[in-house]
């Protein structure tokens, strides 16, 4: 059973950093993407950030290039998400998500496991 724990989140002002933690647990297969989308009240799920379990070159949306980074511990079987100088409209519920395969890495079509989702709250 696969299993996708988030946690780090909570609130910061805004410039603040805040890092995401996703562990990854009962994936079978050897190789995989991760992902971290985000949802606010009234706006479609956005894939923020994927990663691909042995691979390089990290898929960022263009409203996080130069801010977040997606990072992961393979040993760990973790993925994280550091988030520097955070913004109000980085305000929302943010989800870990896993899949194996070919597809859009940042679409949620893609992805088939998902974790709980973890707020992450940015005031001005």
């Amino acid at each position: 059973q696969v299993q996708l724990v988030e946690s780090g989140g909570g609130s910061v002002q805004a410039g603040g950093s805040l890092r995401l933690s996703c562990k990854v647990s009962g994936y079978e297969y050897r190789s995989y993407y991760v992902a971290w989308f985000r949802q606010s009240p009234g706006k479609e799920r956005e894939g923020v950030a994927a990663t691909y379990r042995y691979g390089a070159n990290p898929r960022y949306a263009d409203s996080v290039k130069g801010r977040f980074t997606i990072s992961q511990d393979n040993a760990k079987k973790s993925v994280y998400l550091q988030m520097n100088s955070l913004k109000p409209e980085d305000t929302a519920v943010y989800y870990c998500a896993a899949a194996d395969g070919v597809g859009d890495v940042l679409s949620q079509n893609f992805y088939t496991y998902w974790g709980q989702g973890t707020q992450v709250t940015v005031s001005s």
